[in-house]
């Protein structure tokens, strides 16, 4: 596995038979949405050397091709492992995306990342504030002196905490601020260190079904007036909704904000590897597989591939949307 992991951050590789490719795919941390659904990617669309052959009906995923799913810090840090060559692939937010390949928002000042190209647009990523039952916080602006997780650099999450602090008028001198992975995340919540957190993923993610099932943690809504100048000022940010009895003991739904979850690589990937993967991906029974892996791997869907995109498409994935009729 070791070998395949480093052969994996240098995008297709030489593996142990002669015609294998290996491609990593960057994702986030193991209680988050990224890496399980990175991981389920990876399961169906591989088919190294030596597989079964895929019959007339397909769903077997790229000849030869082996995808591993690895951790990261989320959006941030796998834009900028995908821009300077560490990784082949890799999962991000769709404004921190647009962000890191036109140099603005958190990556003003510094080089456009002009070599980043889409895939696809995968699901919809939902913004969560979870609080303790005990916190009685029951609105953004309750967060004022509080103890709070924005996550760590390098992740998407901590870009949209910031965007809804701002749109609240909530700056994170307001709070107790702290900065910990999803995991020390909830510990520190479980061991009464931490009042919220903020956390942007796919519903359900791990980390907001553990905090709600062992104590009894909430959501708290995001919306109003404020969420308007959110919106304008955000352009990649769209109203959305988690469902209610979407995570153990929160029976409504939780009004919020989301984001389209993209999957990444850089201009020079091969074009007609790109092109086999989108192809695969949308293939009717690897999206069936996909729906029966998780529960956003259900949304992924062709009529949606294009939603939130922000930076060009790859030419081998623009060639199959053509194909399909999505992009000209």
């Amino acid at each position: 596995m070791a070998s395949a992991l480093a052969a994996a951050t240098l995008g297709a590789a030489p593996a142990r038979a002669e015609d294998s490719r290996f491609v990593g795919i960057g994702t986030g941390s193991l209680t988050g949405t990224y890496y399980p659904v990175g991981s389920l990617i990876a399961s169906v669309l591989s088919s190294p050397p030596g597989a079964r052959p895929c019959g007339d009906a397909g769903g077997c995923g790229v000849p030869n091709l082996i995808l591993v799913a690895e951790t990261s810090k989320g959006s941030v840090a796998n834009v900028e492992a995908i821009s300077a060559g560490r990784i082949a692939t890799g999962f991000g937010q769709s404004d921190v995306a647009y962000g890191a390949f036109s140099g603005t928002g958190v990556f003003a000042g510094r080089e456009p990342m002009a070599s980043l190209r889409a895939l696809a647009s995968l699901y919809v990523e939902s913004v969560h504030l979870v609080v303790t039952a005990i916190s009685g916080i029951k609105r953004v602006g309750d967060l004022r002196g509080r103890r709070v997780s924005l996550d760590v650099e390098g992740s998407g999450t901590l870009i949209d905490a910031l965007a809804v602090l701002e749109a609240f008028g909530l700056a994170p001198s307001d709070l107790t601020a702290v900065h910990v992975p999803q995991d020390r995340a909830i510990d520190l919540m479980t061991g009464g260190a931490l009042d919220a957190l903020f956390i942007v993923a796919g519903y359900p993610a791990a980390t907001v079904t553990e905090l709600t099932r062992t104590i009894g943690a909430q959501l708290v809504p995001i919306f109003g007036e404020p969420v308007g100048r959110l919106l304008a000022s955000h352009r990649f940010l769209t109203l959305d909704d988690i469902p209610g009895e979407t995570y153990p003991g929160v029976d409504s739904g939780t009004p919020t904000v989301g984001v389209a979850a993209l999957w990444l690589t850089a201009a020079d990937f091969d074009e007609g590897l790109a092109y086999q993967i989108t192809s695969a991906l949308f293939d009717p029974l690897i999206l069936k597989k996909l729906a029966d892996g998780h529960p956003k791997g259900g949304s992924i869907a062709l009529a949606h591939a294009l939603r939130g995109v922000a930076v060009p498409l790859h030419p081998g994935a623009a060639r199959f949307y053509r194909e399909r009729g999505l992009a000209e």
